[in-house]
């Protein structure tokens, strides 16, 4: 199957002129291209989060493969949802299904299940893919979408990415989804967001979970950082740094209902 975008237009340029030179606009020049094993990255309109999604995008390489975990904002499907034959497309073209690894996370990792449905209408994976296809128009990607698990389902998963993403060494990349706070003060989300952020840059993903659910932080894709966290440290991350902060109002100027944006880095 090859999905269709779903926000092209919305989110970000649905002419591939006009995201082509959005995209160049939003990744810093000169790129840096170190070797990471997990990023995190924001997934609003790009007029809105763009601009730290290129921050964080344009220091990383982009190796063969990449596997985006996104949240399930319509809970539709199953709660471990992956594409896993076919293509996406996007205004900037084709993006293949990377089957090989697709298979061995639907063989080898407890709760994963194929469901295409999940990701139909889902924009938190969708809007990552042009930045992907802009700096490696060949990376082929796995998208997997999560709705709310249990945390011990949520490290029994990442756990099990991790032993299966080992033997791909440097030529895979987790990039996990995610928004922060959601319409609250610009100070009130900064508060509870470097609340968050904390356990993050400590890669300790029970705390990120337990911290976001016991706060009430309304951090939309904290169920795939947890699993891409716990993935990074089975791969033997050893460093996360915050690469940039921010909000909604940043841009419109109104900081006083906004949603948060943060990207980090995850390195050996």
């Amino acid at each position: 199957m090859k999905r269709q975008p779903a926000v092209a237009g919305q989110f970000y340029p649905g002419r591939s002129d006009a995201l082509r030179h959005m995209l160049l606009d939003l990744l810093p020049s000169p790129r840096q291209g170190q070797s990471a094993i997990g990023i995190v990255s924001p997934h609003a309109g790009y007029i809105y989060s763009g601009a730290i999604a290129g921050k964080v995008f344009s220091r990383v390489r982009i190796p063969s493969r990449v596997l985006i975990l996104g949240p399930n904002h319509h809970g539709g499907g199953h709660k471990a949802a992956l594409f896993a034959t076919g293509a996406w497309l996007s205004p900037l073209g084709e993006a293949g299904i990377d089957e090989e690894l697709a298979t061995a996370i639907l063989d080898g990792c407890p709760g994963v299940v194929t469901d295409e449905d999940a990701h139909r209408h889902e924009h938190s994976l969708e809007v990552q893919l042009p930045f992907i296809q802009i700096m490696a128009p060949e990376a082929k990607i796995v998208p997997l979408c999560l709705g709310h698990l249990p945390l011990e389902e949520l490290l029994t998963m990442g756990e099990a990415l991790g032993r299966i993403l080992a033997p791909f060494g440097d030529e895979i990349l987790i990039v996990a989804s995610s928004d922060m706070t959601h319409y609250e003060s610009g100070e009130a989300a900064r508060e509870k967001d470097m609340a968050a952020l904390e356990p993050v840059l400590e890669l300790d993903p029970e705390g990120l979970y337990r911290t976001v659910l016991g706060r009430g932080i309304s951090m939309c894709g904290v169920m795939p950082v947890v699993a891409m966290l716990t993935a990074a440290k089975a791969l033997g991350a050893a460093k996360a740094e915050l690469v940039e902060y921010g909000n909604s109002g940043d841009v419109t100027g109104d900081q006083s209902s906004v949603v948060g944006y943060a990207g980090v880095i995850l390195t050996r």
